[in-house]
C-alpha cells in the first residue's frame, strides 16, 4: 500500500510528512507506476499550457499535437466539461480554443461543439483567435456547429466589446466572421450592430487613448477617468508612467489604487507597475497584498527554486518590458504569501538561501541574491535536497541548465517562462509551459489530483 501524503478533512486537504508517493513512483523501466489514463493526460497537458502571446500558434507544436491527439480518446462529455474548466476557473485562453477546434473534427465530439465554443469565448477577441486556430493548419469550411457556436458570441457582446477590440492589421476581422456565420439579429440593436461591424463603423470606445486622440488634456482625461472610475485595474498599472508624466495629481492616483478591485490581479502586474512608477510603491504593495488575501493556500512546505542566470534576463514577451526574472520573483512573491510553508533559493553558479522577506523586498532580494551567470540547475538541486525536507518543489527557470538535472524528493514542477520549450512531463517533473496565475491553481488540482489516485490504488489493494 502506498503511504499516506494527504489527510482528508472537511477543511481541504492537508499535507502529511510522507512524501514518497509524491515523488511520482517508477517501474525498473522508468516508466511512471502508475499509468496515467487518456482523460488524465489531456488534462495535465491542457491545465499546464500557459503560453504568452501568440506562442502557442507559432511555436506550440508539441502541445498541439499531443492535445490532437488524446482528444478522439476522452470522452466528448469529459473534453467539453475540461474546456470550459480551462477557461473559467483556470482562467486560460488558447488552450481551451483548441480543445474545441479538436472537437469540431472528431464526428464523435461534435455535437457538443457550438455550446462548447459559445462557453469558453469570454472576450470578444477570442471569436478571431479561435478562427485563427481554426486555420492553423491552413483554410477549411466551418461545420455547421462551429457557425452556430461562433455565431451564438456574438450575442454576449455589445459595441464597445467589438470596437475595444477591432485591431488594425489582424488577418482575420469581425466582419470576416460574420459573413462565414450569418448570426440573425434578435432585436433592431444588433442589427445595427452587425451592420456597424459589417461597415467597419463601429463607435471608438470611450477609453484615455481616444480622449486623447479627440485632443483632451492628458492630465484632465486621467484624473477624470479615475475619479469615475472608468480605468480599471490593469489600465490604472499599465498606465502609472503616462499618468506621472501627464502630472496627475498622486493624491487622485493613490485614492484609485486603494478604491481598484484586485481580484485575478497577480504580483507580476505590481511588479511591472512599481519599475516605472517607484512613488506609488507603498500604494501598490498594499493592493498587492490585498490580491493575495484570498487565494487558494498550498498546504505543506514548498521550495521555490528560482533562476537568476543572465538569460533571465530576457524579455519574457515581445510586447513586455517585464522580464523572465521579474515573472519569477513575483511567483517568489505569491508562494511566500499563500504558502503553509516557503523557502526560496536561487540558482546560478551556486545555490544560494533567499532571506525571509516578502512583497517588493522579496523581488530585490532575488534579484541581489547571487551574479547572474550560468545555469547550474543540477548543482542547485543537489544542494537543496541535501539542505531542506519538502512536499514540493517548483523551479521557475528557462530551462537553459548547463548541468544534469536529476529527481526532486518530492513533486518537482518546472515551470518554463520561455516559449522555446513545450512539454509536460509525466516522470521526475511536471513541466508548466509559460507563466500565467494559473500556476498555483494548476498545482492545487494536480495535486488533489494525487490524492485521488492514491485512494483508487488503496482501495484496490485492499480489495486484492
Amino acid at each position: 500500500m502506498f503511504p499516506k501524503i494527504y489527510k482528508l478533512h472537511t477543511g481541504g486537504v492537508e499535507m502529511a510528512k510522507t512524501r514518497q508517493f509524491l515523488s511520482n513512483q517508477k517501474t525498473h523501466e522508468g516508466a511512471p507506476a502508475v499509468e496515467l489514463t487518456a482523460e488524465q493526460k489531456l488534462r495535465r497537458s491542457v491545465l499546464a499550457c500557459m503560453l504568452w502571446e501568440k506562442t502557442f500558434y507559432e511555436n506550440g507544436d508539441s502541445i498541439a499535437n499531443r492535445i490532437k491527439t488524446l482528444v478522439p480518446l476522452v470522452e466528448p462529455e469529459k473534453v467539453a466539461t475540461l474546456a470550459v474548466e480551462a477557461r473559467e476557473k483556470f482562467k486560460l485562453r488558447h488552450a481551451p480554443l483548441l480543445l474545441v477546434r479538436e472537437m469540431a473534427r472528431i464526428p464523435q465530439h461534435k455535437k457538443l461543439v457550438s455550446s462548447t465554443l459559445e462557453r469558453v469565448i469570454q472576450r470578444a477577441d477570442e471569436i478571431t483567435e479561435f478562427m485563427s486556430l481554426y486555420w492553423m493548419d491552413g483554410k477549411q469550411p466551418l461545420s455547421k456547429q462551429v457557425k452556430l457556436g461562433l455565431g451564438r458570441s456574438f450575442y454576449k457582446f455589445n459595441e464597445y466589446h467589438f470596437a475595444k477590440y477591432n485591431r488594425a492589421g489582424e488577418n482575420i476581422k469581425f466582419r470576416d466572421v460574420l459573413f462565414l456565420t450569418h448570426p440573425k439579429p434578435r432585436n433592431e440593436e444588433e442589427d445595427v450592430l452587425w451592420k456597424k461591424i459589417i461597415a467597419n463603423e463601429l463607435a471608438t470606445p470611450d477609453t484615455w487613448e481616444s480622449r486623447a486622440a479627440a485632443g483632451m488634456d492628458k492630465r484632465e482625461n486621467f484624473e477624470s477617468l479615475l475619479r469615475e472610475n472608468k480605468l480599471g485595474a490593469l489600465a490604472l498599472l499599465r498606465n502609472l508612467r503616462n499618468m506621472t508624466d501627464a502630472g496627475v495629481s498622486v493624491a487622485v492616483v493613490i485614492d484609485a489604487i486603494n478604491r481598484m478591485k484586485t481580484e485575478r490581479v497577480l504580483p507580476f502586474r505590481f511588479i511591472a507597475a512599481e519599475k516605472h512608477a517607484r512613488h506609488f510603491r507603498e500604494a501598490l504593495q498594499g493592493a498587492m497584498f490585498r490580491c493575495l488575501e484570498k487565494h487558494d493556500k498550498l498546504e505543506g512546505k514548498t521550495v521555490l527554486l528560482v533562476d537568476v542566470s543572465g538569460s533571465m534576463e530576457g524579455s519574457i514577451s515581445s510586447k513586455s518590458d517585464l522580464t523572465r526574472l521579474d515573472a519569477a520573483a513575483a511567483l517568489g512573491i505569491l508562494l511566500r504569501e499563500i504558502c503553509e510553508d516557503v523557502v526560496i533559493y536561487t540558482f546560478s553558479g551556486r545555490a544560494v538561501k533567499v532571506k525571509d522577506t516578502r512583497g517588493f523586498a522579496l523581488a530585490t532580494a532575488i534579484d541581489e541574491s547571487q551574479t547572474h551567470g550560468s545555469t547550474m540547475l543540477g548543482m542547485a538541486l543537489n544542494t537543496v535536497n541535501k539542505a531542506e525536507e519538502y512536499d514540493r518543489i517548483i523551479v521557475i527557470t528557462d530551462e537553459q541548465s548547463h548541468d544534469r538535472v536529476g529527481a526532486p524528493k518530492g513533486v518537482g514542477y518546472m515551470v518554463n517562462v520561455a516559449s522555446y520549450k513545450n512539454a509536460v512531463g509525466y516522470g521526475n517533473w511536471n513541466r508548466i509551459d509559460g507563466f500565467s496565475e494559473a500556476i498555483v491553481d494548476y498545482i492545487i488540482e494536480y495535486e488533489k489530483e494525487f490524492v485521488r489516485k492514491q485512494l483508487e490504488n488503496e482501495v484496490t489493494y485492499i480489495q486484492r
